[in-house]
């Protein structure tokens, strides 16, 4: 593998679902804890505290494929233009659903199901705007359609699928919401197996966790999510953590 430069940044997270901020556990969608109706502010929260990029997904549109809340996401990137970048995913399936969220002022896309399933879209989306691959997986197994069903596909053949991806969000499924720490074995294994910036999701709990993902040499990202909205540590403590490493 060549040299790697890249830095550890934090993307705090907002799920979408009815256009209320919410969390799922496990992806379940009948396990859901809303945090906030409002979530413009709470990405300009973010924005304020120094995150360089706010990460949002829209669960509607993941599991529908209907992008009722690409309205939100047009507001939220309004709010952060000139002060943090947005990335975001969810039913992302489409040559014109990455042009409509490239327009809305999105600087990244996520794309899960439909990179997946079609390996070439991500080539035809990355030139529209920045792709980064969903990888989503329980034991290793890809999971698509909003994480309900499985694909066949493992973590780890898809890691060399997707040549143009400016990056891969890689979830442990078992983990996401659960505070149970994230999967530093694994996230290094496919840190060590690709020169696409990996992106960690899944599991962070508490700011030891964000400090030893931050061990992981060459790991690209952080998302975090539900340790933020328990008070587990802020964005700003976050940051600290990830600057004095």
């Amino acid at each position: 593998m060549s040299a790697r430069t890249f830095v550890t940044d934090l993307y705090p997270a907002i799920d979408l679902r009815g256009g209320r901020v919410v969390r799922l556990t496990k992806g379940d969608y009948d396990a859901e804890t809303v945090y906030g109706d409002d979530p413009v502010a709470v990405a300009v929260s973010f924005a304020d505290a120094g995150a360089p990029w706010v990460h949002v997904v829209d669960l509607d549109a993941a599991r529908s494929g209907d992008p009722v809340n690409r309205p939100v996401v047009a507001e939220v990137a309004a709010a952060l233009a000139g002060r943090a970048l947005l990335q975001t995913g969810g039913g992302v399936r489409s040559l014109a659903d990455a042009r409509a969220l490239a327009d809305a002022g999105v600087s990244r896309v996520v794309m899960g199901s439909a990179a997946v399933r079609d390996p070439a879209l991500v080539v035809s989306v990355a030139e529209i705007v920045p792709v980064a691959v969903g990888l989503d997986h329980r034991d290793g197994e890809l999971a698509i359609h909003g994480w309900t069903e499985g694909s066949g596909v493992q973590l780890a053949d898809a890691l060399a699928m997707f040549p143009a991806a400016a990056a891969f969000v890689i979830t442990d499924i078992s983990r996401d919401g659960m505070l149970v720490g994230p999967d530093l074995a694994g996230l290094a294994a496919a840190v060590a197996s690709t020169d696409v910036p990996v992106v960690a999701s899944g599991g962070v709990a508490s700011l030891d966790d964000v400090r030893a993902l931050a061990d992981i040499a060459g790991l690209g990202g952080i998302i975090t999510g539900k340790a933020l909205y328990e008070g587990r540590f802020t964005v700003a403590e976050a940051l600290d953590a990830l600057e004095r490493r």
